[in-house]
């Protein structure tokens, strides 16, 4: 087990670029500052919603360090170190623990859209993985990997693996599938967390989740929904979650990952909001929708910065 439960509101830290796609580091810091300034319990870096997969090694790297030395240990940091091979996520995951990472979170091995391996692979994959460092694994279990991980089977790695005890659900169903595996798991799930942006959190802290990974242009309303909750006032929970629902569903079902870079432009924390190409940036139609709702809500990420 950790010697620290990580629990609370973790959300995922956008990259930001210049319009010419390079690397906007002071833009960078300045997001984390605002996320940490925002109540993020912790932050999760080079994720999905980071744009990791359009990111070289060096810029992994550049990343990680800077990203890890500006925090200063504020709050933990988790980062994403993905890959197919064993062994080059084992060694991303020794790297990451060596500047300062307070975790790291892993998907099964996948490439593209048909090719993956089975449970016996991924065990092993896993367990490669956890003999290599001494910090907490998080096993992403989303679509995106295409790879089918049962509650059973999570439950069994949790108790055969010595650092896999934080899972991150964001399945279709994902709060029946938090229950069958606090039920299936018990003191081996150290963190049955939310994901997916907190579309699904009200049912996932309804099942037992401990922890949320959501979008990181409004962490503030996040963390109130999520502390509310935690600490017993369940309508006062139940009213904030309604209340940020429309925005909550705006970036997942429309902006996407570029929900939170958009916001941050809006509100002059950094000054680019443009992907890496080739994604397409986001339409002037969905932006604009994005700002009105935010605006209806008044999110720290509008005023932080003026």
């Amino acid at each position: 087990m950790s010697q620290r439960r990580y629990e609370g509101v973790f959300p995922v830290v956008p990259t930001i670029f210049h319009a010419d796609g390079t690397l906007d580091l002071p833009g960078q810091l300045r997001c984390v500052d605002f996320m940490i300034d925002a109540g993020s319990n912790g932050l999760c870096i080079l994720a999905n919603f980071s744009e990791q997969f359009a990111l070289s090694d060096e810029e992994r790297e550049t990343l990680t360090r800077a990203i890890l030395e500006h925090v200063a240990g504020r709050v933990p940091v988790i980062v994403t170190t993905t890959h197919f091979s064993s062994a080059v996520c084992a060694a991303r995951s020794r790297r990451a623990q060596d500047m300062g990472a307070a975790m790291v979170m892993v998907m099964p091995p996948y490439h593209g859209a048909t090719l993956r391996v089975g449970e016996a692979q991924v065990a092993d994959f896993f367990r490669t993985v956890s003999e290599a460092i001494a910090i907490p694994v998080m096993v992403q279990d989303a679509p995106l990997a295409g790879t089918p991980l049962s509650a059973a089977f999570l439950a069994r790695l949790a108790r055969e693996t010595a650092n896999v005890r934080y899972f991150k659900i964001e399945v279709p169903q994902a709060a029946n599938k938090l229950r069958e595996l606090i039920a299936l798991g018990g003191a081996a799930i150290e963190g049955p967390w939310d994901g997916e942006e907190g579309i699904t959190l009200w049912a996932d802290l309804e099942a037992g989740c401990t922890g949320a990974m959501t979008g990181g242009g409004f962490p503030d309303a996040m963390r109130a929904i999520v502390d509310a909750y935690r600490q017993g006032r369940r309508d006062e929970a139940f009213d904030l979650y309604q209340r940020w629902l429309p925005l909550i569903n705006w970036e997942n079902r429309q902006a996407g990952f570029l929900a939170a870079k958009a916001l941050m432009e809006a509100g002059g924390i950094i000054q680019c909001s443009a992907p890496r190409h080739p994604w397409p940036d986001l339409h002037a139609s969905i932006r604009q929708g994005l700002i009105d709702i935010a605006r209806r809500l008044d999110p720290l990420v509008l005023r932080w910065a003026r």
